[in-house]
């Protein structure tokens, strides 16, 4: 058997998280809205040829539902993690460039929101801004930030004592010329890593608070909404209708939560090609 090192098999696990995120967005395309068609003569069907994860109460296929959910979860976790990553790249490089009176404010800001934990302070802000995708979005992507911007500021003030970057400034370049042209470019992998990093947090964090009612709204296909109904027929003995979606759940925000860290250790030369 050959052995194969981090650089190879962190590649083997982006191709396949891609074809994973592939394969769930053209099976929600694929399945169509059929599934999601209330049909009473369907209804608390286990899991069989037919209904792979079965249906529900009122006769929709869980197949359709976890399919179209997991969708949406990606999407809006996907947003709210890119509002997250500007947020920490924007406040850590202020802190970094321009002076000791903005490091300080935002270092505070940083402690602020790391006192807290991060779905306590979500759940205030999704409950403050009435909910809904609006709220989860704003929620994740203003409790989410902090982790990444005390990088991005260490980063930052380590570029800034490179040779070509007091070159710059000795030629009379302007700190925005220098921060798009020596700065940002290297903070491209860090951005990466944080964006894959954040996001399946944000899955998570969009689908609890959508469990407690104040996320998504109840007429969309959300995950945490299939779980928030699926407890109150628990009891009766329909496992399947928080089984299949929670496990689908789980395993997505877990391979991306692998491959965020391996590729968070292929970017330190270091470490690349660790066995």
């Amino acid at each position: 058997m050959p052995q194969f090192n981090r650089r190879q098999r962190t590649l083997f696990g982006i191709s396949f998280g891609s074809c994973l995120l592939a394969a769930v967005l053209l099976g929600a395309w694929l399945v169509g809205s059929d599934g999601l068609a209330t049909q009473l003569s369907q209804r608390n069907l286990a899991p069989s040829f037919a209904h792979p994860f079965g249906t529900d109460w009122l006769g929709r296929d869980m197949l359709t539902r976890t399919l179209k959910g997991i969708r949406l979860s990606l999407g809006v976790g996907m947003l709210a993690a890119l509002c997250s990553v500007v947020i920490a790249l924007v406040l850590g490089m202020a802190a970094a460039t321009m002076g000791r009176m903005a490091d300080r404010v935002v270092t505070w800001l940083v402690d602020l929101f790391m006192s807290v934990p991060h779905l306590v302070t979500l759940i205030l802000i999704a409950f403050t801004l009435g909910g809904g995708l609006k709220g989860v979005v704003v929620g994740v992507a203003l409790t989410h930030w902090p982790n990444l911007t005390r990088i991005i500021r260490a980063e930052v003030m380590q570029l800034r004592a490179a040779e070509y970057v007091q070159i710059s400034r000795q030629l009379g370049k302007s700190r925005w010329w220098i921060a798009t042209r020596h700065l940002l470019p290297h903070l491209i992998p860090q951005l990466v890593v944080g964006l894959l990093l954040l996001f399946p947090h944000a899955i998570l964090h969009e689908s609890a608070v959508t469990f407690i009612g104040l996320g998504l709204s109840p007429h969309e296909p959300a995950i945490g909404i299939i779980l928030s109904e699926s407890m109150r027929y628990l009891s009766t003995g329909m496992w399947w209708l928080a089984f299949f979606p929670g496990l689908s759940l789980l395993l997505v925000v877990r391979i991306f939560d692998v491959l965020g860290e391996n590729l968070r250790l292929l970017i330190d030369p270091r470490r690349a090609h660790d066995s």
